[in-house]
């Protein structure tokens, strides 16, 4: 069999997009038929439940999965706190007590890492096992500091973000334009293109995840300090780090491994913050491997 042939036998279908009362908001999220072990995917602050797909195709067999969207399901202002990441935390617990998601492998990149860290370790979400892809667990004085906007280093620029293309082609080369897209693989920066930007009457595109809703974002990320959930985390926990993230600088993931009960790091090679839109089949394989091993 070829490897064209392999691919298109291997792919699942994108689901449409569903949304779930979390207690006066609709998160949205996509939904996956498949078989146990389930696991719950979270994505990185501004990104986008698609952006998981090319990942989770290449689960075999394919596994039950569910992906929320979070962007733009809660009102918040990030001149005043943003979207607090234990409000996502506890709404993201929330969906997993009503969609029956137990026993499962939760997996999350950057921000997304983070919300699952506060869920387990501060409102008792139990999941079989954890991957922390690039979490965010910045030095602990941080969470003590009172930071407004203009003087956040990433919320301050994101709400600056340039937000209208006159059509695809310009996108496009924005995007390969950008270091932030560098390294992607071709099929992420794709669906970047398709589902992170809305085409407005005439053609124009704009961001489906608005520069102030992931300033937003980006400010609620100070809400809660991860460093003491990470000793209440019992189950086994992976942490990925990319082997030339630029976040090394100021994140210390080893020593977050060191206060795991369970914990195991990983370092993917040739990757910066954004390991699964550069490498998905690499995180694929890492995840079958760790359902190996916990499962």
């Amino acid at each position: 069999m070829s490897r064209k042939d392999s691919q298109v036998n291997n792919s699942r279908e994108i689901p449409s997009l569903k949304t779930h009362d979390v207690g006066g908001a609709q998160l949205p999220y996509l939904y996956y038929e498949g078989d146990t072990p389930q696991i719950l995917f979270a994505h990185a602050t501004g990104f986008l439940p698609w952006l998981w797909h090319p990942i989770i195709e290449h689960l075999t067999p394919s596994k039950e999965a569910w992906v929320p969207y979070i962007c733009n399901y809660r009102d918040c202002d990030p001149e005043h706190g943003g979207l607090p990441w234990d409000v996502i935390a506890m709404d993201i617990v929330s969906f997993c007590n009503s969609q029956n998601i137990s026993n499962n492998l939760a997996v999350g990149h950057s921000m997304g890492a983070t919300v699952l860290t506060i869920a387990a370790g501060l409102f008792e979400m139990q999941p079989r096992g954890i991957i922390l892809i690039e979490p965010i667990f910045l030095p602990e004085e941080f969470y003590s500091m009172d930071i407004k906007l203009k003087d956040h280093p990433l919320a301050s620029q994101s709400i600056k973000r340039k937000n209208s293309w006159k059509d695809e082609d310009e996108a496009l080369a924005y995007l390969k334009s950008k270091s932030l897209f560098a390294g992607w693989d071709e099929q992420m920066l794709q669906f970047y293109l398709k589902y992170g930007m809305e085409k407005k009457a005439g053609g124009e595109l704009k961001l489906a995840c608005a520069p102030r809703n992931e300033a937003a974002l980006f400010m609620g990320g100070k809400s809660t300090n991860p460093w003491p959930l990470l000793k209440k985390l019992d189950c086994p926990v992976l942490v990925v780090e990319g082997e030339k993230s630029a976040n090394k600088e100021f994140i210390d993931l080893p020593r977050a491994v060191s206060l795991l009960s369970y914990g195991k790091y990983m370092s993917v090679s040739e990757t910066g913050h954004l390991i699964p839109m550069q490498k998905p089949r690499e995180i694929a394989k890492i995840t079958k491997e760790f359902l190996a091993e916990v499962f």
